[in-house]
């Protein structure tokens, strides 16, 4: 599977970016897509998510900012950033899942950085 993510940019606080993905090759009909990022100083972590079953899942300091969508027939994914902050500054990365005889695949996109100045 291969992952094209894309959207990143430099914008200022309280600005909107939005964040999109297209995932490619061996894509399997049941499988999870989301965005994780990594900020300086800090380990990789997770955004937002959009389940298996369609169920969705952000990080608290998300706080109603973001909004992540997947049109799984179309094997995309964006997210709304609204309302950025400095801190939201890192490489957003892509990433696909699937589950298969009770293991877990990922892969990931090769990330798309996000600037937000003060």
């Amino acid at each position: 599977v291969q992952l094209q993510a894309s959207g990143g940019g430099s914008v200022r606080a309280g600005e909107s970016l939005r964040l999109s993905c297209v995932a490619s090759g061996s894509i399997v009909p049941i499988s999870g897509m989301g965005w994780h990022r990594q900020v300086p100083g800090k380990e990789r972590e997770l955004v937002a998510v959009v389940g298996v079953g369609g169920n969705k899942h952000y990080a608290d300091f998300v706080e109603g900012r973001f909004t992540v969508s997947r049109d799984s027939d179309k094997n995309t994914m964006s997210m709304l950033m609204n309302s950025l902050k400095p801190e939201d500054t890192g490489v957003y990365y892509c990433n696909y899942y699937h589950q298969r005889l009770g293991r877990r695949y990922d892969y990931w996109g090769r990330g798309t950085l996000v600037t937000v100045s003060s």
